[in-house]
């Protein structure tokens, strides 16, 4: 784990004296927190797997659990050290292999501690902020008729059920594959208004019915976006978009808090693609989005306003 020290020095406060001025002291202290509090919790561990283990006969991520420990035995490993990175001079590269005795064991690791049964995180990693998507780089391909998947849960501890809520998630299958390094964007979608406590990151090659030679290389993890609006979910903002299922191509979107207006409204597939964007300067509610040049499937339609992002998923038959 990293900690992270700050020390505001007398000679820092000479510098920031002219800057105080003009700006009130209580909004000054109210940027300097978030500055702060975002690089603190804005980091995945050891995101760019850069930091390897030599465990002698093989090498492990720091901070990411995987296999490699059980099938050690058997002389396979379905976590390996890639190189060179992209960027940087490594990647992980997770292969789905037969193991004698074992049968065809995933190639799968996660951010934090993996339960090499049940092949289910069992912890991850202080995180206390809402992003809007999970980013990175990949190359995979999937072995028959496997399908392997990107998911990660934002949560946050229940002292009365004692228990942990799920705040935020995203769980992308792999469709098809991408045999040479791109750039991935998976948006987030929240259940709750809440602020999480603990993020993990599940990097699996197969699903439930590993083929082996399936792949799953990742690079450069990021959490992006910004902090998601605390207004996006039902209940809190009456943000509401209908129909839902979207029939006939023109989807009415609904949002009932006073004097509301929005600088953009954007759709985006699953993946991330921005397929439509409109930029308004004073665009009021009830707003009506054309969405015939759109095919049918499950998409996520975002607002921006006054640097708050809302967003909520839909279905066009």
């Amino acid at each position: 784990m990293i900690y992270f020290s700050f020390f505001l020095s007398k000679k820092f406060f000479c510098y920031l004296c002219p800057l105080l001025s003009y700006m009130k002291k209580r909004s000054l202290f109210i940027l300097i927190s978030a500055t702060f509090a975002g690089s603190l919790f804005s980091q995945i561990p050891n995101n760019g797997f850069e930091n390897w283990t030599d465990m002698g006969s093989y090498s492990t991520p720091d901070e990411w659990g995987n296999l490699n420990a059980v099938t050690n035995p058997a002389g396979v490993y379905t976590c390996l050290k890639g190189t060179p990175g992209y960027p940087g001079t490594a990647y992980i590269k997770l292969t789905s292999r037969t193991v004698s005795g074992m049968g065809v064991q995933p190639g799968i690791a996660v951010s934090g501690v993996l339960n090499t049964t049940t092949f289910q995180e069992i912890s991850g990693f202080s995180y206390a902020s809402r992003p809007e998507s999970l980013d990175g780089n990949w190359q995979y391909m999937a072995g028959g008729a496997d399908q392997g998947f990107i998911a990660a849960y934002l949560t946050k501890w229940n002292t009365v059920s004692n228990s942990r809520d799920t705040i935020g998630l995203v769980n992308y299958p792999l469709p098809g594959m991408v045999m040479s390094w791109r750039g991935f964007s998976l948006p987030l979608t929240y259940s709750s208004s809440e602020i999480p406590d603990t993020a993990m990151i599940i990097l699996s090659a197969s699903g439930k019915s590993p083929v082996s030679g399936s792949y799953l290389s990742i690079d450069n993890l990021a959490f992006a976006g910004g902090t998601v609006g605390l207004e996006e979910m039902p209940g809190s903002s009456g943000l509401s978009l209908f129909p839902n299922p979207v029939t006939k191509n023109r989807l009415t979107v609904q949002l009932t808090k006073k004097d509301f207006t929005a600088e953009t409204i954007d759709i985006l597939d699953l993946h991330g693609n921005l397929l439509v964007s409109k930029n308004m300067t004073a665009l009021y509610f009830p707003v009506s989005v054309d969405l015939s040049g759109i095919q049918a499937g499950e998409y996520i339609l975002r607002i921006s306003s006054g640097g708050n992002l809302y967003s909520r998923k839909f279905i066009k038959q």
